[in-house]
C-alpha cells in the first residue's frame, strides 16, 4: 500500500465510556435536576402530602447529588474534590430533621438513579452508540453508585436521627418537669406541654404516681394504650423512682378511672383529686405523692386521696399525729406482741362499729362480754375513757396515724 493510500484510511472511533457519558451529561446538570424535581413531585408524594421540604431545597439537593453520581461515574479523583458523599449525607440529615420518612427519601435516590442512567443513554444513543454491552456497563456503574450513595444518605438520616430523638427526650423531660413545677401558669409554656405531649390545655385532668416498678405487662406504653380503651387519653414520665401519669378524663368520671388503674396498677401508686387544666398539675401531682404515702409498707394497690384524706392530713401534719398517738396507744406497745394485737383489732372494730358493744362483737366474732372485757383492759393500760363518744375521732385517727408511722415494741 502506497504512502497516500495509508493516509485515507479512517480509523474506527471508540465508543464513548460511562466516564466520557457523564462528562457529557454533567454539562446539562440544572435540565437533569429540572426533569428530577419534576419525577419526585409526580411519583413520590410524600414530598406534596407532607410539606416539610421546600423546593428550593429540594431543587438543590437533587442538583448536588446527581452532580456528585455524574462525578464518580466520571472516574473524578476524590482526593482531589470534596467528599463524594456530602452532598448525600446532607440530604439525609436534613431530612430526618425535616421528619420525612426515610422510606420516601430513599425511593428519590431510586428515582435519581433512573433518571441518570436514562439522562446517559439518551447521551449515548446521541452520540450513536447502540451497543448493548456497553450500555450494561453503563447501567452497572450507575447502579453501583446509586447504591452505595443511597448508603450513605441512610447512615447520615439515622445518626441524625439518633441526635433528634435524644433532643426530644429531653424536651419532653424539661416540659414535663416544668408541669410537675408549676410552670404550666405560663401560657407559651403550657401550649407547648400540650402540643408534645398530645394532651388538652384545659378539662379535668388527674394525676397518678406510681412506684418504679412497672414489669412487662405493665408498662407505659400498655398503660397509656388501655386507658385509651376507656377513652382517657394520657401521658407518662418515668422519674427516678415513680412514673408519673397526666390523665385527661373528658367526660368519664374519677371512679371509672380509678377503677381501670386498680386493675391494670400492681404496684404501690397515688392518685390525686381532680383539677382543671394543666395549670394546676403541679398540684394534683402533690396530691398523687401524698396519696401514694397513704399506703401502709409493703401494701400495694392504688390510693385515692379522696377516699385517704384523714391519712393525708396526717401526713400534713407529722407532730400532732405524734399527739394523737402518744396517749392512746403508745401504753400499748408495752405489753406483749399477741395481746397487743388483739386490743389493736378489738379498736379497728370499736371504731368501725361506731362504739357499739354489739357491733363490735359481730365484727369481731365473740361475745359482747369479751369485748367489754378488752375494753375495760384496754382502759386500764392507757387511762382513757373509751365510752365518751368525742374520743372515738381521736382514737380513729391514731388508729390510722400508727400505721403510718409504726411504733416499735417497748
Amino acid at each position: 500500500m502506497s504512502e497516500v493510500a495509508r493516509q485515507d484510511v479512517v480509523r474506527p472511533v471508540p465508543p464513548p465510556t460511562a466516564e466520557s457519558l457523564a462528562r457529557s451529561v454533567l454539562l446539562h446538570l440544572p435540565e437533569v435536576t429540572d426533569a428530577l424535581v419534576a419525577t419526585i413531585y409526580e411519583q413520590n408524594p410524600a414530598y406534596r402530602d407532607v410539606d416539610s421540604v421546600p423546593a428550593d431545597d429540594l431543587w438543590q439537593s437533587c442538583h448536588d447529588n446527581v452532580a456528585r453520581v455524574m462525578e464518580m461515574i466520571a472516574g473524578a479523583d476524590q482526593s482531589a474534590t470534596d467528599d463524594f458523599f456530602d452532598a448525600a449525607r446532607a440530604t439525609g440529615r436534613r431530612r430526618a430533621e425535616q421528619r420525612m420518612p426515610l422510606d420516601d427519601v430513599l425511593r428519590s435516590f431510586r428515582l435519581g438513579g433512573r433518571l441518570v442512567w436514562e439522562a446517559l443513554i439518551h447521551e449515548a444513543r446521541a452520540q450513536g452508540v447502540d451497543d448493548s454491552e456497553a450500555l450494561l456497563e453503563v447501567a452497572s456503574k450507575v447502579w453501583e453508585v446509586v447504591d452505595t450513595t443511597s448508603s450513605q444518605v441512610a447512615a447520615a438520616y439515622h445518626t441524625a436521627e439518633r441526635h433528634l430523638v435524644r433532643a426530644d427526650e429531653r424536651r419532653r423531660s424539661t416540659l414535663w418537669e416544668g408541669l410537675l413545677h408549676g410552670r404550666a401558669k405560663d401560657r407559651a409554656f403550657v401550649q407547648e406541654a400540650a402540643t408534645v405531649l398530645d394532651v388538652p390545655v384545659d378539662g379535668p385532668y388527674t394525676v397518678v404516681a406510681i412506684d418504679n416498678l412497672i414489669d412487662d405487662d405493665c408498662t407505659t406504653a400498655s398503660l397509656k394504650r388501655r386507658l385509651a380503651g376507656v377513652r382517657v387519653r394520657s401521658a407518662w414520665q418515668v422519674r427516678a423512682h415513680t412514673v408519673v401519669g397526666l390523665l385527661a378524663l373528658g367526660t368519664d368520671s374519677p371512679d371509672t378511672v380509678l377503677r381501670s388503674l386498680r386493675d391494670m396498677v400492681h404496684a404501690p401508686a397515688g392518685l390525686s383529686n381532680v383539677v382543671s387544666g394543666l395549670a394546676n398539675v403541679d398540684a394534683a401531682y402533690r396530691m398523687a405523692m401524698l396519696a401514694r404515702r397513704t399506703l401502709p409498707a409493703g401494701e400495694v394497690g392504688v390510693a385515692s386521696l379522696t377516699e385517704r384524706l384523714p391519712e393525708a392530713l396526717l401526713l400534713s401534719a407529722p407532730e400532732l399525729a405524734e399527739q394523737l398517738v402518744e396517749p392512746w396507744l403508745v401504753p400499748l406497745m408495752t405489753i406483749p406482741a399477741a395481746e397487743r394485737q388483739l386490743l389493736l383489732d378489738t379498736l379497728e372494730q370499736w371504731v368501725a362499729a361506731g362504739g357499739s358493744v354489739r357491733r363490735t362483737a359481730e365484727l369481731a366474732h365473740c361475745h359482747r362480754n369479751t369485748v367489754i372485757n378488752r375494753l375495760h383492759r384496754i382502759h386500764q393500760i392507757t387511762g382513757r375513757d373509751l365510752t365518751d363518744a368525742a374520743f372515738q375521732v381521736e382514737l380513729g385517727l391514731a388508729l390510722r396515724a400508727i400505721r403510718l408511722f409504726p411504733l416499735p415494741s417497748r
